[in-house]
């Protein structure tokens, strides 16, 4: 055999090929004779199916208001709409369909200076906004769904997503016969500033609206991320302090204890602020945080040793636990794993487990310290006292701080101080005066707390978070928390495994409530143009396996 011989097939004897044809052999199927193609089809084929001769498209096809013609999937219309739909139920429907069955948007793509947009300059974008919104603590589904909003706006209809904890991935395929090109990020520093993250969901808002180009959004991009925070360490710092204090009147403390609280969670968040100074992990962070309201209950129970002065230290160091205690971690955490992004879900509960258990050494050490030196902290004289109106105003002034603290935008502050006003009503209303069990209570209290903040979002086009974590304030478990670490420092480990398991079913109760406030926000209230699959299609698992 002819060691030039190549795989391809070899002309039959008697059959002679175009010189055109026989210089250049391809791999494609060759053009019967007889039959000639038109020069749109012969010099642009693709990899698409070509419509039959004298068969029209059904009415619509194309335009978004029609089906899928496989199986007839509802398509998610109103994608080209500006701000008469709310952008993120649109890109949710998206994100929510399996990745065969999206339907792309019929998009005209964006040219700049008479050019069509860079790819990768697209893609690029899109990462650098998901990675604040990931970085500020938004849900992996919410963050999948503005990237989803931002390469549709700039006309990049197949698009793939990724959003792990620490990882961002994006990826486009100009057609099934393209390289597919991919960009990631990796998210290595978080911070807490909910104005920046409503900056970015207004940013996305103006880009699905199509009011923003490709180089105004990379502006205001940079600008977002060069603005100062809207309020300093100190007055971060004054506002934990009035957390504590409004957190030890919510569970039976006076005007002293309300000063006491805030006095050691202030000097706690200055240790914290000098641990972090010196580069040291979060978890020595919440630790040395933690310490300082335990150190002011134990000596407050020291020089008072009648039972009032151990249920006022008891006020004391359960006030100083609100302020620490990762509660939004925790709702984000859960939050992913009911939706599904269970990798996310994983490393976001993992790392409430370690700041958790910063908090329990810090505290612990404390109290060790002071049963070992004869200070009595006895669990059974803890008790909440009713006092409704004065329990009220604490909750309000909870919520307030708990913005400030969040760096939240001054136009959402009261929305969601009054929310976590509401949300402590109903808790009071149901187990003070219905008796109901608090685990009840507080997934309901959570409840209202998700469903007036999804609302709130949906006015204002912008995240839910503002309105809702700053809210759930009220609802943290620190009573549960503190007495288990007292059972714990005093050898009780029974009772400390049981009261801790308390306040970890009263925060999972609060996480559930949110998201499943928020889900039927979105289930029953439709959007204005906006088709979503019926059912809200999900994979079906009901028998474990």
């Amino acid at each position: 055999m002819d060691q030039e011989s190549n795989s391809g097939f070899a002309v039959p004897e008697g059959l002679e090929l175009p010189v055109s044809e026989g210089d250049h052999p391809s791999s494609e199927f060759a053009v019967p004779v007889g039959l000639e193609l038109s020069a749109a089809e012969g010099d642009h084929p693709t990899s698409e199916f070509a419509v039959p001769e004298g068969f029209a498209p059904p009415r619509g096809a194309g335009s978004g208001a029609a089906n899928t013609p496989a199986q007839g999937i509802p398509r998610v219309s109103g994608l080209e709409a500006g701000r008469g739909t709310y952008w993120q139920d649109r890109m949710r429907s998206m994100v929510r369909l399996p990745l065969a069955e999206r339907p792309a948007p019929e998009y005209v793509p964006r040219e700049e200076g008479g050019a069509p947009l860079a790819v990768p300059r697209v893609l690029d974008l899109t990462l650098r906004i998901g990675e604040l919104l990931l970085a500020g603590g938004e849900g992996a589904e919410d963050v999948e769904a503005a990237m989803f909003g931002v390469v549709h706006a700039y006309g990049l209809d197949r698009c793939d997503a990724t959003v792990t904890f620490t990882l961002i991935e994006i990826t486009h395929q100009p057609s099934l016969v393209d390289a597919p090109v991919s960009l990631s990020r990796t998210v290595r520093r978080r911070g807490t500033d909910y104005t920046r993250l409503a900056a970015v969901f207004q940013l996305v808002d103006d880009i699905s609206s199509g009011e923003v180009t490709l180089e105004e959004a990379y502006g205001r991009l940079a600008t977002i991320r060069r603005n100062r925070h809207p309020f300093t360490k100190w007055q971060l710092t004054i506002a934990s302090g009035l957390l504590a204090g409004a957190a030890s009147t919510l569970v039976g403390g006076n005007w002293q204890v309300f000063l006491l609280a805030a006095l050691g969670a202030m000097l706690g968040d200055r240790l914290a602020w000098l641990a972090a100074s010196r580069g040291l992990p979060e978890f020595y962070q919440f630790a040395a945080s933690a310490m300082a309201p335990a150190l002011v209950g134990v000596g407050w129970a020291a020089s008072h040793t009648s039972g009032s002065g151990e249920i006022q230290a008891a006020a004391m160091v359960t006030g100083g636990l609100f302020a620490v205690i990762p509660g939004r971690a925790l709702v984000a955490g859960v939050q992913d794993g009911l939706t599904g992004y269970y990798l996310t879900a994983s490393a976001r509960l993992l790392e409430v487990v370690y700041l958790s258990v910063g908090i329990v050494c810090g505290v612990i050490a404390v109290l060790y310290m002071g049963e070992t030196s004869g200070v009595s902290l006895e669990p059974d004289v803890v008790q909440r006292e009713t006092r409704p109106g004065v329990q009220l105003a604490a909750a309000l002034l909870l919520s307030l701080t708990f913005c400030v603290l969040l760096q939240q935008a001054r136009n959402t502050i009261v929305p969601a101080t009054v929310n976590g006003g509401i949300a402590w009503l109903v808790y009071g209303a149901m187990h003070d005066t219905a008796g109901l069990s608090p685990f009840a209570a507080t997934a309901v209290g959570a409840g209202m707390v998700g469903l007036f903040g999804q609302l709130e979002s949906r006015y204002r086009f912008t995240s839910s978070l503002p309105y809702v974590t700053a809210a759930i304030g009220p609802l943290l478990p620190g009573g549960a928390v503190y007495l288990g670490l007292l059972g714990f420092a005093q050898g009780n480990v029974d009772a400390g495994i049981q009261n801790l398991l308390t306040a970890i079913t009263l925060a999972l109760a609060i996480a559930v409530g949110v998201n499943l406030g928020s889900e039927m926000a979105r289930l029953f209230i439709g959007t204005p143009g906006l088709i979503t699959p019926i059912g809200r299609r999900g994979a079906k698992r009901t028998r474990g396996f």
